[in-house]
């Protein structure tokens, strides 16, 4: 099943940032740089190969039912970590838009602003999907309940 992100191939390539904050910036400096460079991306590069994307941060909060390290309360990289997350049809097409000259400029503003470095890694797509509406979740939890051994 696909359709989390419109028009998003089955064979895609999601690429994630992982932003961590240097002491000095705020949450606002990131936002800031980040919303120039993503308009930048969907300005220049959504017919050269982008599909979409997004930006998230770390809240802090913690899933004890989800997690198999410990019982933390809050995460140390709240406010501090957050991950850039884009798609796009193909790996070289991500790798020409930041060959970009209007790309470069904003792609160097925001790495000002992380204490990491940058790694970006390029993921091949999996599986996404959206919720199943109320009705389709009925008759799922239905046929499972028919068929399921």
């Amino acid at each position: 099943m696909t359709g989390l992100i419109k028009n998003f191939p089955n064979d895609g390539v999601v690429t994630i940032n992982r932003v961590i904050l240097k002491p000095e910036y705020t949450i606002d400096d990131l936002q800031e740089r980040v919303a120039f460079l993503c308009e930048n991306v969907k300005t220049y590069h959504s017919d050269t190969g982008f599909v979409g994307g997004f930006v998230a941060l770390n809240s802090g909060q913690v899933s004890n039912e989800g997690s198999t390290i410990g019982q933390a309360v809050e995460s140390p990289m709240k406010d501090k970590e957050a991950l850039i997350i884009t798609f796009w049809k193909t790996f070289a097409e991500h790798e020409a838009s930041h060959k970009s000259e209007t790309f470069q400029p904003l792609f160097e503003s925001v790495l000002e602003l992380c204490e990491n470095g940058n790694e970006e890694i390029a993921y091949e797509m999996m599986w996404s999907g959206a919720a199943y509406s109320p009705e389709e979740a009925e008759a799922a939890r239905k046929a499972k309940e028919t068929y399921a051994a």
